[in-house]
């Protein structure tokens, strides 16, 4: 350990943190003996930010750890939290054997750092403090293989003292996952503890892997159903506390995950416990969706606040369109919360319309939304006439930012029918209210006017990027004229930063933007495989040749955002190398969703990616 007095030793200005040089970091280590307890605990907030940045840390971490040993034992409160930091700082996978051993990482430095500050805290494993004892019991098992043999033989010794004769569960059950940590398997599934018992079945169903063992499936479900009522929230391995691993493992197994979900909920959803791992094995799992649903049914009547009922909704609008069939009982009881609290209403609603259930369009046509109204928009194509004046009127209110884009987006989808909303997208894109996806639909309008092809010709001129270049296409497609969008883009393209939305941006163009093709060319090798990937998919557009892209795009392919962008690419193209194949059934079959939801996508990339998948392997 190193006191205060040794802070002025270190180079700390030579060492980086996630802000940057740490000359920081000597002031906040001495304000943790500050009598101010407010002081300390600010200081540690610091520290968390700057030595252990959201999981990451650094150079100056491992010099840190000395001297937060010290304060742990000197400072004159916060214990449990400066054992929680040191634990954190060496946090590594414990499957993952050559990490803390890395020559030259952060992590190992820290560990070594730690290790040699073990014997020094191990009397905090008798602390009167419970949340003391197991923050003590954390930082032994971040270094639990890392210890001298004298050392660990005395940790082992100790913790399994805790183990044996601790008055709190929740200790003992911590002690058991140390002790395995050690190399000790604690048979403890008849433990009269249940703490104790679900320690043992977690510690179990980690090295068994899924499916799960019967009886190990029992007691994570039986024993898991409630949270420590005295629960410190101290997490493991990951920064994970003990709820979210036992979410984690039983989402690993699916038929497990959905039995402890329904049993949870059945049970009064203590927590939102049954919930919450129901809509995590929606999000993990393929083709789960109509068991998911029905759980947050089951699950609504249990919600203690709206805000939690909220949740249930939304994710029950998140996949009802994935339902075959949304039953009765289902809409029937979405048009109840559609006409009740408005936190729960518009959840409500959206899920409604998802469904297509008539009453949905009466709701959205009483009180129109801009999110509810773009659902309506796609889920009753046949209201166009009932629906187009609302979103017309909509946007003449005054809508701004999303709601804007998701009202204009509606539009898109009527085609000639959305002519009527000219006059509203004219004052969108002279407002700047949505401006660019305004002057996208106004492009897609086919109205030529002097007064659409002035706006357009002024928008083209702006210093805002995106709509110069969604301005420029636009005037192109209603005027035929090549040359105000061949400049507007040779100097977008030209110009410093990301390029690639431009290059997504000129598509429209086709083979009018052969003269951009010097500027395009070189980005088809370019670094970031975004700008690659827009490049090549430019280049087919405007050459009409799918020889230097299909390559290209085939390379990007992959369960990530890019790559599947690149597949939608590829697909528009028609064209499938053969090496691709086995990828593509992989995209195709896979029971576990390769891509995770995104913010504002209206449909989930992963089924995105499936169905992409399937119909390029229909590609001859």
């Amino acid at each position: 350990m190193r006191s205060p007095a040794e802070l002025d030793h270190v180079h700390w200005h030579d060492l980086t943190h996630a802000y940057g040089p740490a000359e920081d970091v000597p002031e906040l280590i001495r304000a943790l003996y500050a009598d101010d307890d407010d002081t300390a605990g600010e200081a540690i907030h610091e520290l968390y930010g700057n030595i252990h940045h959201q999981g990451t840390v650094y150079p100056a971490s491992a010099p840190a750890v000395p001297f937060l040993a010290h304060a742990v034992l000197h400072a004159p409160g916060r214990r449990d939290e400066l054992l929680m930091l040191l634990a954190v700082l060496a946090d590594h996978d414990p499957r993952d054997t050559e990490s803390p051993s890395w020559p030259g990482s952060s992590v190992a430095a820290i560990c070594a750092e730690l290790a040699r500050v073990v014997p020094d805290l191990l009397p905090c494993l008798d602390d009167a403090e419970r949340a003391v004892r197991r923050a003590a019991l954390r930082v032994v098992a971040a270094v639990a293989g890392r210890l001298p043999a004298d050392v660990r033989a005395t940790a082992e010794r100790r913790v399994d003292e805790l183990y044996a004769t601790d008055p709190v569960a929740a200790v003992r059950a911590d002690a058991l996952v140390v002790l395995d940590r050690f190399g000790r398997e604690t048979g403890a599934f008849d433990s009269p503890l249940p703490e104790v018992r679900l320690a043992a079945a977690m510690l179990a169903a980690e090295r068994s892997g899924p499916p799960y063992e019967t009886r190990l499936v029992d007691i994570l479900v039986e024993d898991g159903a409630e949270p420590d009522p005295g629960d410190d929230g101290f997490p493991w391995a990951g920064t994970r506390s003990q709820e979210d691993q036992l979410t984690d493992l039983l989402t690993r197994d699916v038929d497990a995950g959905l039995t402890a979900a329904a049993r949870w909920i059945a049970a009064g959803d203590l927590g939102a416990r049954g919930s919450w791992l129901g809509r995590q094995i929606a999000e993990t799992w393929r083709d789960r969706e109509p068991e998911a649903v029905a759980l947050m049914l089951a699950a609504l009547p249990h919600q203690r606040d709206t805000r939690a009922a909220a949740r249930c909704l939304t994710t029950i609008g998140e996949w009802i369109g994935r339902l075959p069939e949304p039953g009765a009982d289902l809409r029937d009881a979405l048009y109840d919360h559609a006409r009740g609290e408005e936190e729960t209403a518009a959840p409500a609603l959206l899920a409604l319309v998802r469904s297509r259930d008539p009453r949905a369009l009466e709701l959205v046509l009483r009180d129109p939304g801009p999110e509810t109204l773009g659902a309506a928009a796609s889920c009753f194509p046949e209201a166009a006439d009932r629906l187009i004046p609302a979103i017309r009127r909509t946007l003449a209110a005054g809508a701004t930012g999303n709601g804007a884009i998701a009202l204009i987006g509606a539009l898109a989808q009527y085609g000639a029918a959305a002519r009527q909303a000219q006059p509203e997208l004219l004052d969108c894109l002279r407002t700047r209210r949505a401006a660019v996806v305004a002057a996208r639909q106004i492009g897609r309008g086919g109205v030529v006017t002097p007064e659409i092809t002035s706006l357009l010709h002024e928008a083209a001129q702006s210093t805002d990027s995106s709509l110069s270049a969604a301005a420029a296409v636009a005037h192109h497609r209603l005027t035929g004229e090549a040359e105000p969008a061949l400049r507007v883009f040779e100097g977008l393209l030209a110009g410093q930063g990301p390029v690639h939305w431009h290059l997504s941006g000129l598509q429209p163009l086709g083979s009018a933007a052969a003269p951009l093709l010097p500027l395009i060319e070189p980005l088809l090798t370019a670094r970031y495989e975004w700008t690659r990937m827009a490049a090549a998919e430019a280049h087919h557009k405007v050459t009409g040749s799918p020889e230097r892209a299909v390559p290209i795009l085939a390379a990007l392919i992959g369960p990530t955002p890019v790559g599947l962008c690149a597949l939608k690419a590829l697909a528009a193209i028609g064209e499938v190398p053969d090496e691709l194949r086995p990828t593509l059934r992989s995209f195709a079959f896979s029971p576990l969703r390769l891509l995770s939801a995104m913010p504002f996508s209206q449909v989930h990339p992963d089924e995105e990616l499936r169905t992409l998948a399937r119909t390029l392997l229909t590609t001859d």
